[in-house]
């Protein structure tokens, strides 16, 4: 068996995005994550708030490593990961559809949470993923983005920048995005931003709210 993925980043980042989503998870019974990629994040949340029943998704190519880390905590909170990926024909949003939460008066994922996943996808397939949301989220749901930001149309730190050459130039599609253009996305799938919190190395936690059913 293959060694499962790891990602050292997940263990740097995983205790300050924690302290975040324990702010807003009180009411939350089912997550969707977007993007999950070696599944470390997945198995540490669920772990922390075992009365979140945690999905987990990402492309089809991710699933395996997933469902490594997965099987290795075996909680009673984490389904077997399943394939999303947003796609931009022929229509914008998440793809293939996924089953949406059944039973205590579920009407869709109570929240929706990605991380470094805005700055690596294409411009285009972040306005897919945001296109695709109002069909997954429960009235009032959240959707909790975790990643670097500019602001102003201004890097927040030369670390920054650099990061954003150095995605630039392995695909010119990626790079670090403006707040305010994401905001913009966010406003008009009917999210309005709750918080947005400074997060250590340089990233920022952005959490908005489904204003409608």
């Amino acid at each position: 068996m293959t060694a499962k993925p790891y990602a050292e980043s997940c263990d740097r980042n995983r205790a300050p995005i924690l302290a975040v989503l324990q702010r807003h998870m009180d009411g939350v019974r089912h997550v969707l994550e977007i993007g999950s990629g070696t599944g470390q994040h997945a198995v540490y949340f669920a772990a922390a708030m075992p009365w979140l029943h945690w999905q987990s998704s990402d492309h089809r190519d991710n699933l395996p490593g997933i469902g490594q880390w997965l099987a290795d905590a075996a909680l009673p909170n984490t389904p077997p990961a399943i394939e999303l990926q947003a796609v931009t024909a022929p229509t914008p949003g998440l793809q293939p559809q996924p089953a949406l939460p059944v039973g205590e008066g579920a009407e869709g994922f109570d929240a929706v949470f990605t991380a470094n996943t805005l700055h690596i996808m294409g411009w285009d397939n972040v306005q897919a993923l945001f296109a695709g949301l109002p069909a997954l989220m429960a009235p009032q749901g959240l959707f909790i983005a975790y990643g670097p930001f500019n602001y102003g149309g201004a890097f927040t730190s030369d670390s920054n920048r650099d990061f954003d050459g150095w995605l630039k130039a392995r695909d010119p599609r990626s790079g670090i995005r403006d707040f305010e253009a994401v905001d913009a996305l966010a406003q008009a799938q009917g999210l309005a931003l709750r918080e947005d919190v400074a997060m250590p190395a340089n990233n920022r936690m952005l959490v908005w709210q489904r204003l409608s059913g």
